[in-house]
């Protein structure tokens, strides 16, 4: 009998030791690979905004997380959002309440590309009880009876296929590019959100393997991701977990860029 009990108590410690952890996070060659597995992790993420602009670091430290890194666009001009952001279901950061977007011809004649740019939801579904993750273009309808939890704008898509043109990242002439933003045509630091079999993953490419948005695709294809797109990148991508990682930029001071959103994992 107690060398049942020996044997049930070692198979019980063998099962904890192997369970999977619900933030995985793999890194190799510069590369921040997180995964966010089950259905329980769902309820704990959290898109939030900031008032003014602060660091990836001081929002992580402010909110407690276990996970942050740096989510939508913004103006650091008039430190005003560029993109959605819905927090606890509501609407914390709205894009068309930012003048500097109506005052600049060419993004007024292309403000509905800037404002339907690919984002990343968190649904709820009332008649299943379940939550689930949607990366999507922001007009995109929410299925009856779901309504958004938490989601932040970002762009753009990635896969299936890339949207540079339709979210106004690329403006080409007689096929030759003339407009770039973001420096998606150039090899930058990225932060990067992506599908596989319902659950997120997300990559922190740092400025040790820098990579222009084509690369991106085939690095996404690689890992088998579904569907895949881009947070803001460059100097705003950031990531912090627990008090165990820190990645900011290398450029600026070293502190960080002050940013104005994040993806929080509690």
């Amino acid at each position: 009998m107690k060398k049942l009990i020996l044997i049930l108590s070692f198979l019980m410690l063998g099962n904890c030791a192997f369970a999977a952890e619900p933030i995985e996070i793999k890194h190799s060659d510069g590369i921040y690979h997180i995964i966010l597995h089950g259905e329980k992790i769902k309820k704990k993420i959290k898109f939030i905004s900031s008032e003014g602009l602060i660091t990836n670091t001081e929002a992580h430290k402010k909110t407690n997380a276990k996970l942050t890194v740096n989510a939508g666009y913004f103006d650091p001009q008039n430190e005003k959002t560029i993109s959605y952001i819905v927090t606890d279901g509501i609407t914390s950061d709205d894009p068309r309440f930012n003048e500097n977007l109506h005052k600049n011809p060419i993004l007024r004649k292309n403000i509905d590309k800037i404002l339907n740019r690919t984002e990343f939801r968190v649904v709820e579904c009332y008649d299943s009880n379940k939550l689930r993750y949607e990366i999507v273009p922001h007009n995109a309808a929410v299925d009856f009876n779901c309504s958004i939890k938490t989601s932040a704008q970002g762009g753009p898509l990635i896969l299936p296929n890339l949207r540079l043109e339709e979210e106004f990242f690329v403006v080409k002439k007689d096929g030759e590019v003339v407009r770039e933003s973001c420096s998606v045509l150039h090899k930058t630091a990225r932060t990067v959100i992506g599908l596989k079999d319902g659950e997120a993953h997300i990559l922190i490419i740092t400025d040790e393997h820098p990579m222009d948005l084509y690369e991106v695709q085939e690095y996404c294809k690689k890992l088998g991701l579904e569907r895949a797109m881009t947070f803001d990148g460059g100097s705003s991508t950031s990531m912090n977990y627990k008090d165990e990682i820190e990645v900011i930029s290398t450029k600026g001071d070293g502190a960080g860029r002050s940013l104005k959103s994040f993806m929080q994992v509690f």
